[in-house]
């Protein structure tokens, strides 16, 4: 019965921390799409290595040239050095200290750092005041030569 009771109640708590609080302005999004989807991709790809170099094994830690905190920490690491760069790549502007911050804090806590930078932003919106919005990304367009 307490394990019914246990699952109803997450299952509760995970429908009110899902849902969005009442806004009358416009949604501002300041943080790109395409840079939260890096965020995932390159999270993905720090969490497998992590597990490869156990030979993908999470009941125990058997690998015999790292320590478990190594793993750990090389992992967090390199996410943390590859996520900016590609996401430069991919959104091909630079990106604003709020981006790199929300890359950052999304390898360091997974699931919730991204969140929590966001949050601190909006708190404070002094951190942003003297950055510039991010250039839109140029669009080339051909040129016809006359006739």
């Amino acid at each position: 019965m307490s394990r019914a009771l246990t699952t109803v109640a997450t299952v509760i708590a995970a429908f009110i921390f899902t849902g969005q609080s009442a806004d009358a302005q416009w949604r501002k999004q300041h943080v790109d799409k395409r840079v939260a989807v890096v965020s995932l991709g390159v999270g993905a790809a720090s969490t497998a290595t992590y597990l490869s170099v156990n030979q993908w094994n999470v009941d125990h830690w058997n690998a015999t040239a790292i320590t478990q905190f190594g793993a750990f920490a090389g992992t967090t690491i390199g996410c943390m050095a590859v996520a900016p760069m590609l996401a430069t790549l991919v959104v091909d502007r630079p990106l604003t200290i709020r981006e790199a911050q929300v890359l950052f804090a999304s390898c360091l806590i997974p699931v919730i750092g991204a969140w929590l930078v966001n949050q601190a932003y909006d708190a404070h919106p002094e951190w942003e005041a003297g950055e510039a919005p991010p250039p839109p990304a140029p669009h080339h367009k051909k040129r016809h030569a006359k006739m």
